[in-house]
């Protein structure tokens, strides 16, 4: 139970103000050659965070194992939307014509 609370605190104060950032276009100018597709990087980030509260509040909140594997795979699937998210404006990215 302790260590999904340090994951859960953990992976809301890293990832989720990163992802959020990215989301709103705030990047430093230093990082926007190298994280070109800003806004789509930031929801796929925001999308591979859901797992953390979608693997851990339901154990956190003692629910039944067929709710928390519902709410693991609903994680997984939107941990899942998140990579595709995140290869396909990076593969159009490279992949331009100049």
């Amino acid at each position: 139970m302790k260590w999904q609370w340090i994951g859960l605190v953990f992976f809301s104060l890293t990832v989720l103000p990163t992802g959020l950032a990215m989301a709103a276009d705030r990047v430093p100018r230093r990082l926007r050659a190298r994280l070109a597709p800003v806004r789509p990087r930031g929801w796929s980030l925001l999308l591979m965070y859901s797992v953390a509260p979608f693997n851990a509040i339901p154990r956190l909140a003692d629910a039944s194992p067929d709710v928390t594997l519902a709410y693991t795979a609903a994680g997984v699937l939107l941990s899942l939307a998140g990579l595709m998210l995140l290869g396909i404006p990076g593969h159009r990215h490279l992949h331009r014509p100049l």
